[in-house]
């Protein structure tokens, strides 16, 4: 008696030869995984002297689009949009609605003056600079070794 590996995949291609790529095609087209996979915008934080710099990366929105709330030190930034385009023919109505949401929230450290935050939107990025509290700025100095 001899004993044959079987391999799965190369099993199911002997079964249906060609529905695997067929399938997989399907769901690796970039425009349906696009849809699949929720969009959250991409984020860069850097940190400067005084302040801490929050941009985040989210063209084909409005300034009124976003709703910016500090709870504590919790920093919760949120857009939902919704839009409806319709076309009107003799003989059939065209919908489309688009639904655009997303919520990303950050912690603001204790050196953060939740009192002096601003936020800017331009160029499809939204740019927020929050303060640090004067007693943790960076200060620099020369220390002489004895």
């Amino acid at each position: 008696m001899t004993l044959v590996k079987f391999n799965e995949r190369n099993g199911r291609d002997l079964v249906s030869p060609g529905f695997n790529d067929i399938f997989e095609s399907i769901f690796n087209d970039s425009f349906i995984s696009d849809r699949m996979i929720s969009r959250v915008p991409a984020v860069n934080i850097c940190e400067s002297d005084g302040h801490y710099h929050i941009e985040l990366g989210a063209p084909g929105l409005k300034k009124e689009d976003f709703k910016i709330d500090l709870d504590r030190n919790m920093l919760n930034i949120s857009v939902e949009k919704k839009s409806e385009e319709t076309e009107s023919n003799k003989k059939y109505n065209r919908r489309e609605y688009s639904y655009t949401s997303f919520v990303r929230s950050f912690a603001l450290p204790d050196s953060a003056d939740d009192g002096n935050i601003e936020a800017e939107y331009t160029d499809g990025v939204l740019k927020i600079n929050v303060a640090k509290k004067e007693e943790s700025k960076m200060t620099s100095r020369h220390i002489d070794i004895k």
